[in-house]
């Protein structure tokens, strides 16, 4: 029998879900693609609003990032929920799913805008802003999809939001 095929019937006859699984490149970029949708809409959103609003540097950012964690908690307990999951244990999966890979993804992010020669100052319309930003986002990518192999292969991370896909 494949690893696939085992962990697939491991995991649905209600057995440990920590059992190790196999983690390709392609999984852990799905996952990680997945990660960002959510980190890049909060952490876009903080940036602009805080931008907007005129506040300092530290209050945008810390607003960046709980948007960032909300948005990506968000898509995953979406997901989880309509796979028929109650609420507290779609939550629990949510936050074993997304901590890590949010919270690497929001310190590298946030760690190279924070570094980024004015950076920190540009406003909503410089292009500074957007190329800061968006660059940052990919940095914190290409750091954020070893990780999250490394977790899945350890039936960790996203390998825990999977075990509920299909479940009805």
């Amino acid at each position: 029998m494949d690893p696939e095929t085992h962990a697939h019937q491991h995991k649905t006859h209600g057995h440990d879900h920590t059992t190790p699984t196999t983690a390709t490149w392609t999984i852990a970029i799905q996952a990680t693609l997945h990660c960002l949708t959510g980190c890049a809409i909060g952490e876009v959103l903080g940036m602009v609003v805080g931008t907007a609003l005129g506040w300092g540097n530290l209050p945008t950012t810390v607003l960046a990032i709980v948007l960032a964690f909300l948005f990506g908690y968000s898509f995953t307990l979406y997901g989880v929920l309509r796979s028929g999951l109650g609420l507290a244990a779609a939550v629990k999966v949510a936050l074993a799913a997304d901590t890590l890979s949010i919270a690497v993804m929001e310190l590298i992010d946030n760690g190279v805008i924070a570094v980024w020669p004015d950076a920190m100052d540009a406003e909503l319309a410089d292009l500074l802003f957007w190329a800061s930003l968006v660059i940052s986002l990919v940095i914190a990518f290409v750091v954020t999809v070893p990780v999250n192999k490394w977790m899945i292969g350890r039936g960790k991370g996203h390998a825990v939001v999977h075990q509920h896909h299909g479940h009805h």
